[in-house]
């Protein structure tokens, strides 16, 4: 069976930063780092080519400095990767980019499994997931916790809150990953040298998907952000109390009798 991995390259969260005047996210000089639930969407799926052979393909949109990060993944157990990157991908919302992802995942063809995080942790819009499912016209688990694939059919752990949902569909199927459901693996070093000297990541640009300009990137986005906001957080109200002891006592049992 072959399992398709949609991994993401993300800032790192504390060194997020947004130019406020083209309303996009500053990526020179941060630090990136494979989105934290495509981790654990990857260990899920190496997981199952353990259990029942077959190949796993990751698959990145972005420029050429992600290749580093696709050989991670190869490190860790993936056996092909294949990287999206086109000057015509750029400024993407989650319509055209799941437009890309989808078209590369039927050139690949004859997958099995499409696993997605359940969001990126710099977008956060749980949308991907859906959409690359929509256009796939294949069936979506979300928020998978735990899977397994018998005699054709996928049954997956789906969490919900207070408890989970078993739920089965046939495959090919699409299945997005709850964050925190499991523990990565650690890369196989040996492996890591190889990757690194070595493995060459395919890249696809929008000819080799047979897309046009006005489909994908910025021209193709049915959304835009037309303005950045800074959010506080609320403050909590503060009130200091003073005076003798016995007094602030009194004082605070007023108070919390007055909230009851």
């Amino acid at each position: 069976m072959k399992q398709v991995v949609c991994l993401k390259v993300t800032p790192k969260i504390e060194q997020l930063k947004f130019d406020e005047v083209k309303k996009t996210m500053i990526r020179d000089g941060v630090e990136n780092e494979i989105n934290e639930a495509d981790k654990n969407a990857l260990e899920i799926s190496l997981s199952l080519k353990d259990k029942l052979g077959g190949q796993v393909v990751v698959l990145s949109m972005g420029p050429p400095s992600f290749d580093p990060y696709l050989k991670l993944a190869i490190a860790m157990g993936a056996d092909d990767a294949i990287l999206l990157s086109d000057r015509a991908f750029a400024g993407a919302d989650t319509y055209s980019t799941s437009l890309v992802l989808a078209t590369a995942v039927k050139k690949i063809s004859d997958f099995g499994l499409v696993f997605c995080s359940e969001a990126s942790s710099d977008g956060s819009t749980e949308q991907v997931p859906p959409s690359i499912a929509a256009w796939l016209g294949v069936p979506l688990i979300s928020y998978v916790g735990s899977m397994s694939v018998n005699d054709g059919k996928v049954q997956a752990k789906r969490i919900i809150r207070g408890g989970y949902e078993v739920i089965e569909t046939n495959l090919p199927t699409l299945v997005s990953v709850e964050l925190g459901c499991n523990t990565p693996r650690f890369p196989d070093f040996r492996r890591k040298r190889w990757a690194e000297r070595e493995f060459k990541t395919t890249v696809w640009g929008i000819n080799d998907l047979g897309l046009s300009p006005n489909d994908v990137g910025l021209e193709g986005s049915l959304t835009s952000v037309n303005e950045l906001r800074h959010m506080r957080s609320p403050q909590r109200k503060k009130e200091f109390l003073t005076g003798e002891p016995k007094q602030v006592a009194a004082k605070l049992a007023e108070i919390i009798r007055s909230t009851v």
